[in-house]
């Protein structure tokens, strides 16, 4: 039976759309990218939308978990004031996926976090963020055009998923600094920019495994979403 990968969004007010009725402007609405699903698909697995407003019981009925990227994480919760060039924050989606990712790690429910995703691992764990790292934002119009390279630790879930290097995206500003209790650091960055900065992680002791880049965006099946749906289905 194909897994229920659930996977996370944003909730914003419907005038963020630009058709839509005058009459529906301040109704939320909740906004997902397509592209993880068809990613999710891809892999074998069946992908669930989680909406904002859902509780972690939401998880019960579901096989894994996608943290999906999106807005900055708010720099409260890691214990900083905002950087001038921190992005737009959303204190409801930190404290939602706070609240599946604490009931996730509690089950051991296979966790799959991507670009914001893997931050929030960190950040709920007890760890910080660098709030801008411009060198990572790559100008191209193609979001699947490759920036960086990435090597992987050998041993480690991410080399058994990915290998020795791989190149990947990069549409992130925000990157991990300091570690969350139980983050593993196993891929880091290859030469520039920022060599040695840590895209690649995963959580002691846990089914989780949390990536900087966007593989849904890459084309074709992702390896790490391959390894999410077969976790699941275990």
């Amino acid at each position: 039976m194909q897994p229920l990968i659930g996977i996370t969004g944003e909730q914003k007010p419907a005038s963020t759309l630009i058709d839509v009725l005058d009459v529906l402007r301040n109704v939320d609405i909740d906004i997902y990218y397509g592209d993880y699903a068809r990613a999710v698909q891809r892999a074998g697995g069946i992908p669930v939308w989680i909406p904002a407003d859902a509780g972690p019981e939401i998880l019960e009925r579901l096989d894994g978990l996608l943290l999906s990227g999106g807005d900055d994480i708010d720099p409260s919760e890691f214990g900083q004031e905002p950087d001038p060039d921190l992005g737009n924050t959303n204190s409801h989606r930190d404290a939602h996926e706070r609240r599946l990712l604490d009931a996730a790690l509690e089950i051991d429910l296979p966790v799959l976090g991507v670009c914001r995703g893997v931050q929030m691992m960190n950040v709920h764990l007890g760890g910080t963020l660098h709030q801008h790292l411009p060198a990572h934002v790559e100008p191209s119009d193609d979001p699947a055009a490759t920036h960086h390279r990435i090597a992987f630790e050998p041993g480690s879930v991410a080399h058994a998923v990915y290998g020795d290097e791989i190149e990947v995206n990069s549409l992130h500003h925000q990157g991990i600094d300091q570690f969350g209790n139980g983050i593993i650091p196993v891929g880091r960055t290859v030469g520039k920019p920022d060599d040695g900065l840590v895209e690649a992680v995963e959580i002691d002791g846990k089914t989780a495994l949390g990536v900087q880049w966007h593989p849904e965006l890459l084309g074709g099946i992702d390896p790490a979403v391959v390894w999410l749906v077969e976790q699941a289905s275990a």
